[in-house]
């Protein structure tokens, strides 16, 4: 095609320049070596499916060597998707349930990390775009979440996302030529979104590019922000309402 696609995905499945199979190994397994990718199918056919106790046994012992790095005790859970994994590092005693979604691909050498003792639940989806996504230690992200990042994603740590939220890191487009698809003409960043140290977000709340939320905030359920967020706020319905005190944080604390 003479236009340059600025979506990742269409880039990768749309290049006529290549095979089916290159395109599956770019896009799936990210190293372009026979043994990398036998591997990957022989690991994930095998091993991905099995039900139960066996299964993570199972995965525990041999999914490791498909990962950057991955920690002491991590429990893999069924079905997990897993793109260009040696860009993936993994802490310890973590734990990723069934139907989760790995996907670090892209040419840039940033990836997922991900801390020790966190929890991402069933159907949630971490996405790089050439971008990055970073969660500290301690943190869950529960079910069906998207942290989708075309720049940077960072989550502190005692960080708590609540079901079916929705975290956008890049994803804009410039629109104001009219001769083009938007979908031809060129992305745009904010600088990506920064969650720092102990924020509880609610359920479905939808996060957007160039946000910080800092230490200590709470954002209510269904909130959609696109401003950052000060310290230790209580953010509702896009407004903060109040910022917490020091001495419910205390009181909190004891």
């Amino acid at each position: 095609m003479s236009q340059e696609f600025y979506g990742s995905i269409h880039k990768e499945l749309l290049d006529e320049r290549r095979s089916a199979i290159q395109k599956y190994i770019d896009l799936f397994v990210g190293k372009r070596n026979l043994l990398s990718f036998f591997k990957y199918e022989l690991l994930t056919l095998l091993f991905s499916p099995i039900p139960g106790a066996l299964g993570f046994v199972l995965r525990r012992f041999f999914f490791r060597s498909l990962f950057g790095r991955t920690g002491r005790g991590t429990i893999f859970g069924r079905h997990l998707t897993l793109r260009h994994p040696h860009k993936i590092k993994i802490g310890a005693n973590c734990v990723l349930d069934d139907f989760v979604v790995l996907d670090a691909k892209g040419k840039s050498p940033d990836g997922i990390e991900i801390g020790d003792n966190v929890y991402i639940g069933r159907n949630t989806v971490l996405s790089c775009k050439d971008g990055s996504i970073s969660i500290g230690d301690y943190s869950n992200i529960a079910a069906n979440c998207s942290l989708l990042s075309e720049s940077q994603i960072k989550l502190g740590k005692y960080v708590f996302v609540a079901g079916h939220c929705y975290i956008v890191a890049g994803g804009n487009h410039l629109f104001n030529d009219l001769t083009r698809p938007i979908m031809f003409q060129p992305s745009i960043s904010k600088g990506g979104v920064i969650i720092e140290d102990d924020v509880w977000i609610g359920a479905g709340c939808l996060i957007l590019d160039g946000v910080t939320i800092g230490r200590g905030s709470v954002i209510a359920a269904g909130t959609i922000l696109t401003q950052p967020v000060p310290e230790y706020s209580v953010v509702i319905g896009s407004r903060t309402i109040r910022r917490r005190d020091r001495r419910e944080i205390l009181d909190e604390t004891e």
